[in-house]
């Protein structure tokens, strides 16, 4: 083979609380919405990669209840493993990396209807 072929794990938490509402987060360096994640480091296992990704960006515990998901990203040799999750503890806060946090309502995302819910001003979030 003349090409590399080696590629970066990264892992994604779509968190859903009892109101059927997903936690989106946008970053800070891209303005980006999306469900917390990132680059698993060399030693760390899936689950304990994800809780960490997840904590750092939004301050919450999850506990992963079901793989739902695995992308590849073919230009930048990126695997991504997506889990549907539950905050199990924490607290939604701001961070070095999350400029705002939303909840959309899961419930009618087959018809193209997503309501955000506002995270960053709403009980139980901190900035």
């Amino acid at each position: 083979m003349d090409h590399d072929s080696r590629h970066s794990v990264s892992v994604a938490g779509v968190i859903v609380d009892d109101r059927q509402r997903a936690l989106l987060i946008q970053r800070r360096d891209n303005g980006h919405w999306e469900a917390p994640g990132g680059v698993l480091e060399l030693e760390e296992d899936v689950v304990s990669g994800l809780r960490r990704e997840v904590r750092e960006e939004t301050g919450l515990e999850i506990e992963p209840e079901v793989l739902t998901g695995v992308y590849k990203n073919m230009e930048r040799g990126i695997v991504a493993l997506v889990f549907r999750c539950r905050a199990v503890g924490g607290a939604l806060t701001a961070t070095d990396e999350t400029r705002a946090a939303y909840g959309a309502l899961v419930g009618g995302l087959g018809q193209g209807r997503v309501r955000p819910q506002s995270c960053r001003d709403g009980p139980g979030c901190r900035r």
